[in-house]
């Protein structure tokens, strides 16, 4: 998939697209360190385009729970070399995994199509006039605290209600700084400051996200809400991950983001076809 059809489907977003997850950090809770130079990066995200993946999501920074930011140069140091070598490969569609707005500036003039904002537009407020003036498509998450503080012990009272209000409220945000409706991707925000049922809980009411008008990303891939669930490591999460794969579609997922591209894109298939959707 190239930007012309992301941009296409943005306002028909009918199938569910595939985003691979490539990490270009030491620490990411599942594949940090695995790729330490930008050629085994690329080589990594063309495999995964050939494995069927629509979207190439690029993060340079750990977000997993009790994570350390990193400075803003060794973000750029990280990422931007692997932006440059897959878009010298490839027109597929880059994602920047990122809450940093001079990030998100660099690896966009490096050739990144749309941002991952995991604070979903509240951690630097520079990021939603970017995305405004760039015209590119940005992933709205939702993140209770910050990557270091947020699975000490979050509480919800209406955990869908209080979604969807801070959906409610950074849409308009986005709106007011530019942002159009057809950039806009929610994100719930799976394993970003939630308990654990908070978690299936997402899944299973997705539909009331859905209802909101946007597309929707589910992240699920290896998560702990799996692990704790099936007290399995990182390594053995993939059956959990592809069972909350199914169900999120089923309840109007259209982005699925995931490590397991081929296991994914063949879960995704069987799914639409019981939907009648292809």
């Amino acid at each position: 998939m190239n930007i012309t059809q992301f941009n296409s489907w943005l306002n028909t977003p009918s199938q569910t697209l595939i985003m691979g997850i490539l990490n270009v950090t030491p620490d990411s809770f599942s594949d940090g360190g695995k790729f330490d130079s930008p050629k085994q990066a690329a080589d990594h995200g063309a495999k995964m385009i050939s494995d069927g993946a629509d979207i190439i999501d690029i993060g340079g920074e750990s977000t997993r729970p009790g994570a350390k930011p990193v400075s803003l140069d060794e973000e750029l140091n990280r990422t931007i070399p692997v932006i440059e070598a897959i878009r010298d490969q490839s027109d597929c569609v880059i994602s920047i995994d990122t809450y940093k707005s001079e990030v998100a500036a660099a690896a966009l003039d490096a050739g990144v199509n749309m941002v991952n904002d995991i604070s979903g537009l509240t951690f630097d407020e520079d990021m939603a006039p970017l995305v405004a003036n760039k015209e590119v498509p940005v992933v709205i998450m939702h993140i209770k605290g910050s990557p270091l503080n947020m699975q000490k012990d979050p509480h919800y009272d209406d955990l869908i209600r209080e979604v969807k209000e801070f959906f409610t409220a950074q849409i308009t945000k986005a709106k007011k700084a530019g942002i159009s409706h057809a950039q806009i991707i929610l994100d719930p925000g799976i394993g970003f400051g939630k308990r654990l049922e908070d978690n299936f809980e997402l899944i299973r009411e997705l539909k009331q996200i859905c209802a909101m008008g946007y597309p929707v990303l589910i992240g699920p891939s290896r998560k702990s809400f799996i692990g704790m669930a099936l007290n399995l490591p990182v390594a053995e999460r993939l059956e959990g991950t592809l069972a909350s794969i199914t169900a999120a579609v089923m309840n109007g997922a259209r982005i699925v983001r995931v490590h397991d591209i081929v296991a994914a894109r063949r879960t995704v298939t069987i799914t639409e076809k019981i939907m009648g959707m292809n």
